[in-house]
C-alpha cells in the first residue's frame, strides 16, 4: 500500500507540473494587463507537440535523439526524492539532498550535450551559458539546503522535514538566509526573470531556449515537461522545507486530502509571487549573474554560520 502511494505521489508531481507553469502564466498575463491563457493550456501545448512529427538534422547523433528521454526520465527521478504530500513513505529511504543534486546534474549533462551535439552556434553558446551557471547555481543551492540538514543532522530531505514539522513553528535565522538563498538559486536553475526569459527567442539572451532550438514534435515536449517538473521541483522544495506544515504525517486518507490541499494552496502563493517579481524586474544582464548567485551563495554561507554560532551551541 505504501509503495502504491509512493508511486501515485509521483505520478501526480508530473501531471501537476503544466498546471503550475499554467497558472504562472495566468498571474503573469492579469498583472500585465493582458487577457490570460487557460491555466490548462500548456496541457494543450504538451500533446499538441506529442502529435507531431519530430525532425531532426542530418548533422545530428543518436545522443540528440535519446537525449530528451534521459533528460525527462532524470527529472522525473528527482521529483521522486522531494515529498510532495507525506513524509512516511518508501522513497523516504532515497530523499538525499546529495541524490537530488546528482540527478539534477545528470539531467543538465545530456541537455548540454544535445545543444552541443548539432553544432549550431546557438546550441554551443546555451551550453556554455547553462554549464557557467550551474556551476555557481549548485554550490548555493548545496550550501542553503546543507543549512537546513544541519539542524536535524542528516541529509535526508523527508527526515529533516519531518524533524521540522515536530519542533513547531521556531524562529531561525539560519533558515531566513537560507530561504532567500535557496529562492535566487531556484529562479536561476529554472530560467527565469531577472536570469532568464522563458518567454523569449532573442539571440543575445537566450540560455535554456539556445540549447532547444533544434529540437520539435515529441523530443520538445518532453523537453518542456521536464523544464516545467523542474519549475514544481523547486517550488516544493521551498514550500514543504520552509513551511512544512500541511504535510501528511499518517497515510490516512484524510490526511493525504489535506496535505494535497496545502501543497497546492503553497504553490499558488509561491506563483503569485513569482509572477509579481517577473513583472517588476527585468532580465540582468549575463555578466550580472554572477554576481547574482555569488550573493545567494553568500547567504547561504551566513545561514550555516548563523546556526553554527547561534544554534548548534545550545
Amino acid at each position: 500500500m505504501n509503495i502504491l502511494l509512493a508511486i501515485l505521489q509521483t505520478l501526480l508531481f508530473i501531471s501537476l507540473a503544466p498546471l503550475l507553469a499554467g497558472w504562472i502564466k495566468c498571474c503573469k498575463c492579469y498583472l500585465q494587463n493582458r487577457k490570460a491563457p487557460s491555466p490548462l493550456q500548456p496541457y494543450r501545448d504538451l500533446l499538441k507537440l506529442t502529435h507531431k512529427q519530430p525532425v531532426v538534422s542530418k548533422d545530428a547523433s543518436w545522443l540528440f535523439v535519446i537525449a530528451p528521454y534521459i533528460i525527462f526520465s532524470a527529472t522525473a527521478l528527482a521529483v521522486t526524492v522531494i515529498p510532495l504530500i507525506a513524509v512516511d513513505l518508501p522513497t523516504a529511504a532515497s530523499a538525499d539532498v546529495i541524490v537530488l543534486v546528482g540527478f539534477l546534474a545528470f539531467a543538465r549533462f545530456f541537455l548540454v550535450l544535445a545543444g552541443l551535439d548539432v553544432g549550431t552556434a546557438f546550441g554551443g553558446m546555451g551550453a556554455s551559458r547553462e554549464m557557467t551557471i550551474s556551476s555557481m547555481a549548485e554550490p548555493a543551492m548545496l550550501m542553503a539546503i546543507f543549512t537546513i540538514t544541519m539542524t536535524a543532522s542528516t541529509t535526508n530531505l523527508s527526515f529533516a522535514i519531518e524533524h521540522i514539522m515536530q519542533e513547531g513553528l521556531v524562529l531561525r535565522p539560519s533558515f531566513i538566509f537560507a530561504l532567500l538563498a535557496l529562492i535566487l538559486v531556484a529562479v536561476a536553475e529554472t530560467g527565469r526573470i531577472p536570469v532568464d526569459n522563458p518567454a523569449t527567442h532573442l539571440e543575445l539572451t537566450m540560455i535554456h531556449e539556445a540549447m532547444i532550438l533544434e529540437y520539435s514534435g515529441r523530443h520538445l515536449a518532453l523537453i518542456e515537461w521536464a523544464s516545467q517538473l523542474k519549475l514544481m521541483l523547486y517550488g516544493v522544495l521551498i514550500a514543504n522545507i520552509f513551511f512544512p506544515w500541511g504535510m501528511a504525517e499518517t497515510l490516512t486518507l484524510s490526511a493525504l486530502g489535506y496535505g494535497l490541499l496545502a501543497i497546492m494552496g503553497k504553490l499558488g502563493i509561491l506563483a503569485v509571487l513569482l509572477a509579481v517579481s517577473e513583472t517588476l524586474f527585468a532580465k540582468m544582464r549575463l555578466f550580472r549573474v554572477q554576481e547574482f548567485l555569488s550573493f545567494a551563495y553568500l547567504l547561504g554561507l551566513l545561514g550555516m554560520l548563523s546556526h553554527i554560532i547561534l544554534e548548534a551551541s545550545r
